[in-house]
């Protein structure tokens, strides 16, 4: 691990603001999977794809408003002179948008992920829904790239 903090503290800032990115959104990635799968064990909702969509949908909210904060206060420290408001508008319309791409990638995916876990028996032997937080991780994965690169050319463009 110290050798990985080493290589990570000598990188040029893009690297560094990318290597933090990835810390953020693995982060991002464990408030929404958890979001996710407490919103699902709470209001225990039904099967369908549509409530599934919902949820999936909430827990994003959530870890856009995490991901957010880690944004602004570490991976752009620098992007506090700016005014929040339109920082934060800013973030808001890239994470719709990338809800909007994330989405149908989700409802997509989700009777493929649900019906290779059944065959396989995951699901008899998961505390959680394998299929539904893999058809999830596909939708996550697609858009991460996408959030980063429009965040740090669009949103903190004006981060030196």
């Amino acid at each position: 691990m110290s050798r990985f903090y080493a290589y990570a503290h000598n990188l040029s800032p893009e690297p560094k603001r990318f290597v933090k990115f990835l810390f953020v959104g693995a982060f991002g990635f464990v408030v929404d999977f958890g979001a996710f799968n407490l919103i699902h064990l709470v209001y225990n909702l039904p099967g369908t794809i549509t409530d599934e969509v919902i949820t999936q949908a909430l827990s994003f909210s959530t870890a856009v408003t995490s991901n957010f904060l880690w944004n602004y206060f570490w991976i752009y420290p620098e992007a506090r002179s700016s005014p929040v408001l339109k920082k934060i508008t800013m973030f808001v319309i890239v994470s719709v948008l990338s809800l909007f791409i994330r989405t149908p990638i989700f409802a997509l995916t989700l009777p493929l992920t649900t019906r290779a876990v059944a065959a396989l028996g995951l699901d008899r032997i998961a505390p959680i829904n394998l299929g539904n937080n893999l058809a999830l991780a596909c939708a996550v994965i697609v858009v991460m790239l996408w959030n980063f690169f429009v965040n740090r050319y669009w949103t903190y463009r004006d981060v030196a």
